[in-house]
């Protein structure tokens, strides 16, 4: 499609190239060859009558003219894409649509799986393209890269809708075998004498919700390893005396798969606010709406 001579798919190719920097990642995010992207990067020039971006060294350099455009390409294909969402005809057994969010492996795991596992019955070609939380999650959130995200309330910035998805208690596991946890229970002079296993997520390294809270009641904890997937924790905790504040549906899926048991926190400790947020573009979305519908049936709270 041509807009004042110019070819529409040119601009998701400049979106491309501006955000990877290179014509060949550019080419292989849109599954083009690395020559019908040179070409189109060569159309834009011509068009543009600026080079756009330029080789210094090993890496392409966007020009002022290109990152004064970027901005308003980047919203007008935003528009489009919100325009073209807001159709009502989804049929979700027959969209071929991919959807993109952002988790930790907690969520992953408890939550994205189980309905991957009920997309391959209901809406076998629709795709789930799920990563963890990163230095630009907000960033590609704002512009439209992300559908939806599903993260603890604290980590919100508030820019985006969002609401409660589920509440999720904290459990402290241990392993099968340790005695200190054999009698059902754990005081909390057990719990402080213990060592422990912490998660701090991503580049940001952001404290866990347990760290957090602990660290909100003024209550300190002795750390022996700490890892960055909630996943992670029981291969730390089994064959040893170490302890992990964890998510109660995470821990009761795990308990099915590691030598490890739970027992309640030995002191009052509020259930974590899960959030879904989503792009505020995308309110009328029919099929985000009803990807929405999806995770709120699975993430019910569960005995």
């Amino acid at each position: 499609m041509r807009f004042k001579g110019l070819d529409l798919n040119l601009l998701v190719a400049f979106d491309a190239l501006m955000a990877t920097r290179s014509v060949s990642r550019a080419a292989e995010r849109m599954n083009l060859s690395q020559p019908a992207m040179s070409a189109a990067l060569a159309r834009l020039r011509d068009y543009f009558g600026d080079d756009l971006l330029v080789l210094q060294g090993k890496r392409m350099h966007p020009t002022a003219f290109a990152d004064d455009l970027m901005p308003q390409v980047r919203q007008g294909l935003q528009n489009l894409e919100v325009m073209l969402a807001k159709s009502p005809n989804f049929h979700p057994e027959t969209s071929q649509r991919t959807f993109r969010m952002v988790a930790s492996d907690y969520v992953q795991s408890s939550i994205i799986a189980p309905l991957t596992r009920q997309l391959a019955q209901e809406a076998p070609d629709i795709a789930i393209e799920c990563q963890l939380p990163h230095l630009t999650t907000a960033k590609h959130l704002d512009e439209g890269q992300i559908d939806l995200m599903i993260t603890p309330e604290y980590v919100l910035s508030g820019s985006h809708p969002a609401y409660e998805l589920y509440r999720e208690p904290q459990v402290v596991i241990g392993a099968l075998d340790n005695r200190v946890l054999a009698k059902g229970f754990i005081t909390e002079a057990e719990f402080e004498a213990a060592g422990h296993v912490a998660v701090v997520l991503g580049e940001q390294r952001i404290t866990s919700y347990a760290d957090r809270q602990l660290e909100i009641m003024g209550r300190r904890r002795r750390i022996e390893v700490t890892t960055s997937l909630f996943s992670a924790v029981p291969w730390y905790i089994e064959g040893t005396g170490r302890l992990a504040l964890l998510h109660g549906r995470l821990a009761k899926d795990l308990e099915r798969r590691f030598a490890i048991c739970t027992v309640p926190v030995p002191f009052d400790f509020p259930a974590m606010r899960q959030m879904l947020c989503y792009h505020a573009g995308r309110e009328e979305d029919a099929g985000l709406t009803w990807l929405r519908r999806q995770i709120e049936a699975i993430a019910r709270p569960v005995d």
